[in-house]
C-alpha cells in the first residue's frame, strides 16, 4: 500500500506491504460546521461568565493575550467575530511568546490578519528576559517562582485567546498556559519546565502534574481581574471543531473534552516501528518537532525504532538541549550532567536521552547529518530507505504505525 507523508510543503509517498501496517492515524474524524459559526456559538454562550458584549462595553483597560505563530490558533478569525459583537475602545494586545523569539512582521500578520495594520502600535510581544517588564506574583506549591508580564497585571480586563491540544508534558495547551508560562519570566519558565522530567508530567495528564499545578497556582494572582477566555479546538485539518468561552478554567476544561475527541486515538497494541510526523507550524525546528517523538513513543514497543519526519525549516531552535546532548559520549551521561544543575532546554535533552534508552531514534529532516548523529539520532534523507531498513532490522513480523500529525496525536492503548 502507499502512505502519503506530509513534509513541509511537500508530500512524500512510501510503499509498504499492507500486512505490515498496524495503523495510519491523523487524528480522529469529527463532524465540523463553519468556523465562524462555531466561534459565534461559543462566544454567545459563555460558561460561568457575563456576555462578551457586556464584558467589552464595561472594560476600562482591555488587554488581549494571544498565541504566537508556533500555535495554530485562528486568532485573526476569532478577533473578527469578537469585534462583530462589540468594538473595544483602545484595546492593547500582548503576544504570549513564552521563551520563544519575538514574532517577525510576517508572523504578526499571520497572527492578526487585517487587524495588524490597524493595531500594530498597540501590539506588544512578551519578552521573558525583559526584567523591567516583569512582576513577581509569588511562588507555586512546587516552589516555582512566579513572575509575569507587567502589562497583564496592570490591565483591569483581559481577553485570552488560545487553542487546546495535547501537550507532551503540560497535559494540554490553552487556558491557564497563556498566562503561565505564556507571559512569564525566563526564570519562571526554566523552573516550570524542569518539572517536565517528572513521571507525572505527560500528555493528557492534569491531576498531579507539577507543570500544570504551577500554571493553576499562577492563575490565582489574576483572580481579581475580569477575564473572558476564548478557547478553540481544531480538527486534524486545522479547521475549527469547537469553541468554548467565558471563565478561563471552565472554557479550558470544556475544550479539553473536545480535544480528546480529536486527538486521542486508540491502538490495540504497540508496534515495532513508529513513523511520527511533525506538521506545520510545529515543524519550524527540532525543539518543537521533538513533541512528535514523545507522543509516538507511547505506541512503540521497547527496543523498537521510531522515525521522526520533520523538515525543521528553521533549524534547531533553542540549542541548549543540542549542546548538552552533543557534549555527552552516551545518552546516560545526560542525566548525570543535569544533576549538577538544570537549565531551560535540558528537559528536551533528558526526554531524548530517555528515548534512546527505550528505542532507536531515526529521523528524516533537513538538518545536517553530523548534528543529528551528535545527539544520538540516526539521519536519513529518504523516508522509504529508512522504512525499508527498519523493517529489515526488526524482522518479517514487524509492524508499523504511521502518525501523520504526531505532535498532536496521542495514542492510548485500548
Amino acid at each position: 500500500m502507499r502512505v502519503e507523508i506530509p513534509y513541509g510543503k511537500q508530500i512524500f509517498s512510501v510503499e509498504i506491504e499492507q500486512s505490515r501496517v498496524a495503523g495510519v492515524f491523523t487524528g480522529n474524524d469529527v463532524t465540523i460546521g463553519g468556523a465562524d459559526e462555531s466561534i459565534r456559538q461559543g462566544i454567545s454562550a459563555p460558561l460561568n461568565s457575563r456576555s462578551l458584549a457586556d464584558f467589552i462595553n464595561n472594560a476600562r483597560d482591555l488587554l488581549f493575550i494571544v498565541n504566537d505563530a508556533t500555535r495554530p490558533t485562528p486568532t485573526a478569525r476569532i478577533l473578527e467575530n469578537i469585534f462583530r459583537v462589540a468594538r473595544p475602545v483602545n484595546p492593547k494586545f500582548l503576544v504570549a511568546t513564552g521563551n520563544h523569539i519575538t514574532p517577525t512582521e510576517a508572523e504578526y500578520r499571520q497572527i492578526f490578519g487585517r487587524f495588524y495594520e490597524e493595531y500594530k502600535t498597540q501590539i506588544f510581544a512578551h519578552s521573558s528576559r525583559a526584567d523591567a517588564d516583569l512582576v513577581s506574583i509569588g511562588t507555586s506549591r512546587n516552589k516555582t517562582p512566579l513572575s509575569v508580564n507587567r502589562r497583564a497585571m496592570e490591565a483591569k480586563d483581559l481577553i485570552v485567546i488560545s487553542s487546546v491540544e495535547p501537550h507532551y508534558f503540560a497535559g494540554y495547551t490553552g487556558g491557564r498556559k497563556s498566562l503561565f508560562p505564556g507571559i512569564s519570566s525566563f526564570k519562571s519558565i526554566e523552573m516550570n519546565h524542569s518539572h517536565a522530567m517528572s513521571p507525572q508530567s505527560a500528555a493528557l495528564a492534569l491531576e498531579g502534574n507539577p507543570v500544570h499545578e504551577d500554571m493553576v497556582d499562577a492563575l490565582q494572582a489574576f483572580c481579581e481581574k475580569n477575564i473572558f477566555a476564548v478557547m478553540t479546538v481544531l480538527d486534524k485539518h486545522q479547521r475549527v471543531y469547537s469553541t468554548t468561552a467565558g471563565h478561563i478554567n471552565d472554557s479550558f476544561y470544556a475544550a479539553v473534552e473536545h480535544a480528546r475527541e480529536v486527538f486521542v486515538v486508540k491502538v490495540k497494541e504497540k508496534a515495532d516501528i513508529v513513523v511520527t510526523v511533525t506538521r506545520s507550524p510545529l515543524d519550524i525546528d527540532l525543539y518543537q518537532s521533538q513533541k512528535a517523538l514523545e507522543h509516538g513513543k507511547l505506541a512503540l514497543k521497547e527496543g523498537g525504532i521510531i522515525i521522526l519526519v520533520s523538515c525543521c525549516r528553521g533549524g534547531i531552535g533553542d540549542d541548549t538541549f543540542v549542546r548538552l546532548l552533543s557534549s555527552c559520549s552516551k545518552p546516560e551521561d545526560v542525566f548525570n550532567y543535569i544533576k549538577q544543575g538544570y537549565k531551560l532546554g535540558y528537559h528536551k535533552a533528558a526526554k531524548l536521552a530517555e528515548m534512546n534508552r527505550w528505542s532507536e531514534v531515526w529521523a528524516v529532516t533537513d538538518l545536517p547529518d553530523a548534528l543529528l548523529k551528535s545527539i544520538f539520532i540516526h539521519p536519513y534523507h529518504s523516508l522509504q530507505t529508512a522504512l525499508n531498513n527498519a523493517l529489515e532490522k526488526k524482522g518479517q513480523n514487524a509492524r508499523v504505525f504511521f502518525f501523520l500529525d504526531g505532535a498532536m496525536t496521542v495514542p492510548v492503548l485500548d
